[in-house]
């Protein structure tokens, strides 16, 4: 089991990092940084490839948590990609800040960024690695629980997408601030339900041996998301595009989850 974990975990790092090198010479040629989202996203399915390649564990798990991984990566890594690259020739203010604060050598930076992007997508899987290796030939409750809730949240982050996508084809909502369906209760509700995804997983992993360890995910993914480069990072970027008009949304609504509070 140990060997089978560390295979899984080195092809998959090796595959990653590869695929973000790839990208930042990309990256480099477009002068768009923002194409590394894109590929964030997809490097997960590309690790649910390698663990049903490779995994020794019940077949019937590792076929269930890495469709679970492909749909889900493919999804997300499909919406950032329609909406990267319909501005292609325009950087995201969040990037165009990093490369300003970075100047005068960004694109050297940034492949270090991009190869940490490539190291959290290994890190963040170990959920996956602890499941697939799994041998046990039932198929828990927890397992089935870790199910239902990636389900929803899946379709919550889905429907607040849609939401937000809709809101912005609407040149009469050109300048204002989208705070219609789930987004009138949270300013990032596609965040919550993507740590809710992460939450999932690790429900899912608890059934199998040292599933415990699985925590790490939802962990790191609520700290970036509300500390690093999720929620902070569009926050300023909103303030510096809308001034007061997002101020007023901030102090009005939810900055993640509807219960918690209106800032960080």
């Amino acid at each position: 089991m140990v060997e089978n974990l560390t295979m899984l975990v080195i092809y998959s790092l090796i595959a990653c990092c590869t695929i973000m090198f790839i990208v930042w010479l990309w990256a480099v040629k477009l002068k768009n940084a923002g194409v590394v989202d894109i590929f964030w996203s997809f490097n997960f399915p590309v690790i649910a490839l390698i663990v049903f390649a490779y995994a020794e564990g019940f077949e019937t798990r590792v076929m269930l948590i890495c469709g679970m991984v492909i749909l889900w990566g493919l999804r997300l890594g499909t919406h950032l990609a329609l909406r990267v690259l319909g501005h292609i020739d325009e950087e995201e203010g969040r990037y165009k800040q990093l490369r300003k604060d970075w100047a005068p050598n960004p694109d050297k930076r940034f492949f270090g960024f991009f190869q940490m992007q490539a190291l959290s997508n290994v890190l963040l899987a170990v959920p996956f690695f602890i499941i697939s290796v799994n041998p046990d030939p039932e198929i828990s409750a927890l397992e089935y629980a870790g199910l239902a809730l990636w389900l929803f949240a899946l379709c919550g982050e889905a429907i607040a997408d849609e939401q937000l996508a809709r809101f912005k084809k609407d040149q009469n909502n050109k300048g204002k601030i989208c705070n219609v369906g789930l987004w009138h209760y949270s300013r990032h509700p596609n965040y919550f339900f993507e740590w809710l995804i992460w939450v999932g997983y690790f429900i899912f992993a608890l059934s199998s041996p040292y599933g415990y360890l699985a925590i790490i995910s939802p962990a790191i993914i609520l700290y970036l998301l509300l500390r690093v480069t999720g929620i902070p990072l569009n926050e300023e970027q909103a303030v510096r595009s809308k001034g007061d008009l997002y101020r007023e949304y901030q102090r009005t609504t939810s900055v993640f989850a509807p219960w918690l509070p209106k800032k960080l």
